[in-house]
């Protein structure tokens, strides 16, 4: 017999409920109404009739235009991942195989190679013994085998690794599981304890002050005496894309200009942008900006040598602060009247570091999930430790130091790639005290191909841990108090920046996939889906706009784990790839006021004082500048981009996505979306689809 569909039942109007009440009336003016319950009087006749077929019909239909058009979406999406698979992967179009330059550095891709073959070995067999029913007979006892049984022996087998991964695998994998979990929680209550001091600095509104201006004399004529001498250092090293954007905004600081200096410290080895820079160091000069240009001839210690050989010269004596910043930064004239004045009256200040703000955070994915990160980085991290400790990493640009806390402290050192915080760390040691400004913000650039910032990342993973093991000895014979002492070891370089990627890439990349197949060790489902799912709920909150972001950033997060991981096993055991240091690549955005500041200044240069600079030139400044434009107009033109395909990536998601599968075979549902999602996301990574332009 076909069912019964009654359409009814579904808009609940023709179903009758109580007693129903008939009333006559004699006067056969009235009408005889019929109630059913206390609504039903005050309800229209006309409107309480039941849909018919043909309304329903047209629900279902357009619910059914919706539901295909969703699976029209998902499948263009899985079509066009395919297609960049195949011409990525299998043709190799437009792409390199990324490599090591050293040996050590392809341990990891083979460990994670033979976990994958390993894994898919046992995958098939899991598949034979599922479709043959072994998994109801465990005991080899309850199957008779013969001599010429092949498939008894296979069950044998099948039986023998049962009880091996029940007694001796699964402990293993459990108890580092647990020992990971236990890491897993003590991080999440650091992250906790973080979040909830940036909301009591909120809600009782600390931030430090200064006066209105505090340098301001009633004295006209000595006024500027009054402000300090500063000292502006923009080191940069083959930056063609953002040179003029940086030294643009450098050179319109609202500061007296007897009072300033700005050092451009060049440490290209192109010729072509040399040029290019002294070009344009020449033109601001010219305009009356009192602006040097330096360059190395022994190019060593990549930006800490620069720094330190400028920090050498004969003049800087004369200064009492210095504020740097990187090539790809845009400071706002107000930048030194905002941050100077904290000095005044603290002399145990020495650092005062101002946030970043990002020009092309909204570029592609790469660059909105970049934005999460640093924006819960700045707001939540450097404001809780400046605010209570006092003491945070220098971020290496941006900031303003004391030039005696500098010198004191043992100045730059060239010994890690990550100067800004070992001399953070050497100067807090010296009892020198840093301020954090949250709301003065400084412009630049996040990297907008995975390329990039997989560098950036390498590069600041792998400096705190070979600084942690030189300057262990150090934190522990200073003077500071013992609980500072422990803030540094335990919290600052072991939760921050060990702990975090160790538990990271072994609990969801390597000990998830393993429960897989050795289901007698489980993570239970809070460490999975609620606790992580929370943490990135609190890491987003300092970019609410980026809220529906959250599900591919705690994806992508454990995604990088790898290259952190990497990178701080080869910072802590001080191998060869923990003194890289690649410049990061820059492609020269700006906010639309910088570009008209820019404009505005290249207007007045080529108007009002064209001609003073021509009267005041020699014949062979003339030469050179017409030589440095030419050079200008004849820059070589963008090359194609060339696609990398990142081997641990691509292995880590093919053995993700193995163990996705056989979670099938055990009916574990939240862990095969998880480790489907989480093998797709690392596709992409590996494939160098993450950084792709997207709206």
């Amino acid at each position: 017999m076909a069912p019964r569909v009654d359409f009814s039942e579904w808009w609940a109007k023709d179903i009758r409920k109580g007693t129903p009440v008939v009333v006559t009336m004699e006067n056969p003016n009235y009408s005889v109404v019929e109630i059913d319950g206390p609504d039903a009087a005050f309800q229209p006749v006309e409107k309480s009739r039941g849909k018919n077929a043909k309304q329903v019909t047209w629900v279902l239909l357009l619910k059914a235009n919706l539901a295909v058009g969703c699976v029209a979406w998902l499948a263009n999406i899985l079509w066009a991942l395919l297609g960049a698979i195949k011409k990525r992967l299998i043709y190799r179009q437009g792409v390199v195989m990324e490599r090591g330059k050293l040996g050590k550095s392809k341990l990891l891709f083979k460990i994670i190679r033979a976990f994958l073959a390993t894994s898919l070995a046992i995958l098939a067999f899991e598949i034979v013994a599922y479709l043959k029913g072994w998994h109801y007979l465990k005991s080899s006892n309850l199957y008779i085998r013969r001599t010429s049984d092949f498939l008894g022996l296979l069950h044998m087998v099948y039986v023998a690794w049962l009880e091996c991964r029940g007694d001796y695998i699964a402990p293993t994998i459990q108890s580092l599981s647990t020992f990971c979990v236990v890491l897993f929680l003590i991080q999440s209550v650091d992250r906790m304890i973080l979040c909830f001091g940036c909301a009591w600095i909120k809600y009782k509104k600390i931030k430090p002050t200064i006066d209105e201006d505090p340098f301001k004399s009633d004295d006209v004529e000595g006024s500027n005496c009054r402000y300090p001498m500063v000292l502006v250092q923009i080191p940069m090293c083959n930056e063609r894309e953002v040179y003029e954007l940086s030294l643009s905004a450098a050179c319109q600081l609202d500061w007296p200009k007897d009072r300033l200096l700005i050092q451009v410290l060049d440490d290209s080895d192109d010729q072509s942008i040399q040029w290019l820079i002294k070009a344009e160091v020449s033109k601001w000069s010219q305009h009356g900006v009192n602006i040097i240009y330096r360059h190395r001839l022994v190019r060593t210690g990549y930006k800490a040598g620069n720094l330190k050989s400028a920090m050498s010269c004969d003049y800087v004596k004369d200064y009492e602060f210095v504020a740097i910043f990187d090539a790809d930064f845009q400071p706002s004239p107000d930048f030194l009247k905002l941050t100077v004045p904290h000095f005044k009256d603290n002399p145990e200040l020495g650092l005062v570091q101002a946030r970043w703000a990002f020009v092309n955070k909204d570029e592609n994915l790469l660059t909105r999930l970049q934005n999460i990160n640093l924006c819960y980085h700045f707001e939540v991290e450097q404001q809780v430790n400046g605010v209570f400790l006092n003491f945070f990493g220098f971020n290496g640009t941006a900031g303003v130091w004391r030039i005696k806390a500098l010198e004191e402290s043992g100045g730059w050192l060239e010994r890690t790639t990550v100067e800004d915080m070992d001399i953070a760390v050497r100067a807090h040691l010296n009892g020198w005290k840093f301020i954090f400004l949250n709301d003065v913000k400084v412009l630049c650039e996040v990297p907008e191909s995975y390329e990039a910032f997989r560098k950036q990342q390498h590069r600041w993973h792998s400096g705190p841990m070979l600084l942690f093991r030189l300057c262990l000895p150090d934190i522990i014979s200073s003077k500071i108090s013992t609980w500072k002492k422990a803030n540094l070891i335990l919290l600052f370089f072991l939760l921050r920046k060990l702990i975090l990627p160790f538990y990271s890439f072994t609990l969801f990349c390597i000990i998830l996939p393993l429960t897989m197949f050795v289901p007698e060790a489980e993570i239970p489902m809070w460490v999975i889906c609620y606790i992580p799912v929370f943490m990135s709920f609190l890491s987003i909150l300092p970019a609410l706009k980026s809220f529906p972001f959250i599900a591919p950033y705690l994806l992508f997060e454990n995604t990088m784990s790898v290259t952190k991981f990497n990178a701080m096993v080869s910072g802590l055991f001080q191998l060869g790839s923990s003194y890289e240091w690649v410049v990061t690549k820059k492609a020269g955005r700006s906010s639309e006021s910088e570009s008209d500041l820019l404009t505005a200044a290249d207007v007045e240069e080529k108007g009002m004082n064209q001609g003073q600079i021509s009267r005041r030139a020699s014949e062979s400044e003339f030469l050179e500048l017409n030589q440095l434009k030419e050079q200008k107009q004849s820059a070589p033109k963008p090359v194609k981009k060339i696609n990398k395909i990142y081997r641990k990536e691509l292995a880590l998601a093919f053995l993700l996505l193995t163990a996705s599968f056989r979670s099938l075979l055990s009916a574990h549902g939240v862990h095969f979306y998880f480790l489907l999602f989480q093998g797709v996301t690392f596709l992409l990574v590996g494939l160098d689809l993450i950084g792709e332009q997207a709206s």
